[in-house]
């Protein structure tokens, strides 16, 4: 998703539309791999300063921080 006023709000329970803006703004430079080995302090602000993002840095938890980082791992492996 590109900056777009219209967009709806992102949320910390929307895993994969978080995971299809991670993959967008990293593209292909994280394979499976690398996406498992990123610190969720790193994924933590990267998800933070998403356009649309509305989220709180205190309703983030670690299951959260798991299912988007599954998911990016999906939609990497969907781009191949």
């Amino acid at each position: 998703m590109t900056d777009n006023k219209f967009a709806l709000p992102i949320n910390w329970s929307d895993h994969e539309d978080i995971a299809i803006e991670l993959y967008e703004k990293f593209g292909d430079g994280f394979d499976e791999s690398k996406i498992y080995r990123i610190r969720f302090t790193d994924l933590l602000e990267w998800v933070l300063s998403l356009p649309n993002f509305v989220g709180k840095r205190e309703e983030s938890n670690e299951g959260h921080l798991e299912q988007i980082q599954s998911a990016w791992v999906y939609e990497w492996r969907d781009n191949q």
